[in-house]
């Protein structure tokens, strides 16, 4: 059976560890190269983030196309949604991102998109596992494929993020932007800047190691402290691979995906293209669920990670979804997440109604959430246990609908997450820890 490569957010690992080594992904490349050859100009966009392995990554798949006959446009450390952005403008057959995104410097990963800037397709992806499979070749030497440089990368995709803002000028706004040491460090804060804002930069030097390290979108501490120190107006974080965005407000208060999903909505509701409803994930705060009923907008929750919010987006025909953790996608605008441009659509909404960011937040209200990871020994189907499934039918006729549960198994840990949110912050943490015990219990039972 040919092993599956494709993951919900690409191939990612450890470097050094299977499969993300230089041989696994000189292979990769090449295997992707003979899917993608044709006779005339094939050609594959690579890009990349800024940690250090990505020079040894880049130089393996540029061989491997190339091996298999394919034209190679590299365009550096650039963000995730860039490369889906240049994948389409260039007209490439495909886009490769070489990124772990949020993750420490020494984890690595590959992504792809089509030549239209979206995921591969499923007979794509199988396409490319099945090659994995036979041995390599290489074309004849007068075959072999070029490699270039696209030394304006960078700019096309400034224009690009500038031109989603709708002409809105940012002067007069002061705005601390966490880089995450990452791939946005050359290109958001030309973005802001340009449109008038004045930009203080944080974690935007990048050395090979630093990325995500202690700043980001996935660790606000820092941009929360400069915030409240330069008395910005606001602040946005983006993480490494710029795909997604937290914001922090005048008064360093974190605002997160949920928060920034329902400013979003609100503004394109305001200028009259919003269509369809919302998509969320399984984790969405149970209190934009609430905020969106009461402006009668349309919400579903799709499985957790974007590959399946876009599925949802995709079969709705919707044009707004995303995640708590700040991934967030505007399709009327772009083809995948992109931090930098979601940051835009809320910068529109506070010059757009003159309010703060922390005024804007206010149109929703999170619901206190609690959440408890319990161990597991073996992998097991949490919906085939009864003593679980009532313990959970338990709780939910407690909450009524002034709360909800979710259990849901770990895709990458030996974990089962409880979660339990509701109006009452002691209740809802109370309920959370009886439910885990009765879990815990349970499955302790199921092993003996």
């Amino acid at each position: 059976m040919t092993k599956r490569y494709f993951g919900t957010d690409g191939i990612r690992g450890r470097v050094g560890q299977f499969p993300v080594t230089p041989d696994f992904v000189l292979k990769l490349g090449w295997a992707a190269g003979k899917v993608f050859a044709r006779e005339g100009d094939s050609k594959i966009l690579i890009g990349k983030d800024t940690r250090i392995s990505g020079y040894m990554f880049e130089s393996a798949l540029e061989a491997g196309l190339s091996a298999a006959g394919v034209d190679v446009l590299l365009t550096g450390p650039m963000p995730t949604p860039a490369v889906a952005y240049l994948a389409r403008t260039f007209r490439a057959d495909a886009g490769i991102v070489i990124s772990a995104s949020h993750n420490p410097f020494y984890d690595n990963g590959i992504k792809f998109f089509s030549s239209e800037g979206t995921k591969l397709p499923d007979e794509v992806e199988r396409a490319i596992e099945a090659q994995m499979d036979i041995a390599m070749t290489t074309v004849d030497s007068s075959e072999l494929g070029k490699a270039k440089r696209i030394v304006d990368a960078a700019g096309r995709y400034i224009e690009f993020c500038k031109a989603t803002a709708g002409g809105i000028s940012l002067k007069g706004l002061k705005i601390i932007l966490d880089c995450a040491n990452g791939a946005t460090y050359h290109v958001a804060p030309s973005v802001f800047t340009e449109l008038g804002a004045k930009v203080v930069e944080i974690a935007s030097s990048p050395d090979g190691l630093n990325i995500n390290e202690k700043c980001g979108a996935t660790e606000t501490a820092r941009l929360r402290t400069v915030v409240l120190a330069e008395k910005a107006d606001l602040g946005i974080a983006l993480d490494g691979d710029g795909d997604r965005v937290i914001m922090v407000d005048q008064h360093g208060e974190e605002v997160d995906g949920d928060e920034l999903l329902f400013i979003i909505a609100a503004q394109m509701r305001r200028e009259g293209v919003f269509s369809g409803g919302v998509v969320g994930t399984l984790m969405s705060n149970f209190g934009l669920e609430q905020a969106f009923a009461r402006e009668d907008i349309p919400f579903i929750r799709a499985k957790v990670g974007d590959r399946y919010v876009m599925e949802q987006l995709d079969a709705n025909d919707w044009i707004l979804g995303g995640e708590s953790s700040g991934h967030i996608v505007c399709r009327h605008l772009t083809t995948t997440g992109d931090g930098t441009v979601a940051a835009l659509q809320v910068l529109k909404a506070i010059v757009e109604t003159g309010k703060t960011l922390s005024e804007l937040r206010h149109g929703m209200t999170k619901m206190p959430q609690t959440m408890i990871n319990v161990r597991i020994a073996q992998k097991v189907n949490i919906d085939e246990i009864v003593s679980i499934q009532q313990a959970v039918s338990d709780i939910e006729q407690q909450l009524g609908e002034r709360g909800r549960v979710l259990l849901r198994p770990s895709g990458t840990e030996p974990l089962v997450r409880v979660m339990i949110e509701g109006e009452d912050a002691d209740e809802v943490a109370n309920l959370c820890q009886q439910l885990a015990s009765d879990v815990e219990k349970a499955l302790m039972m199921l092993e003996s």
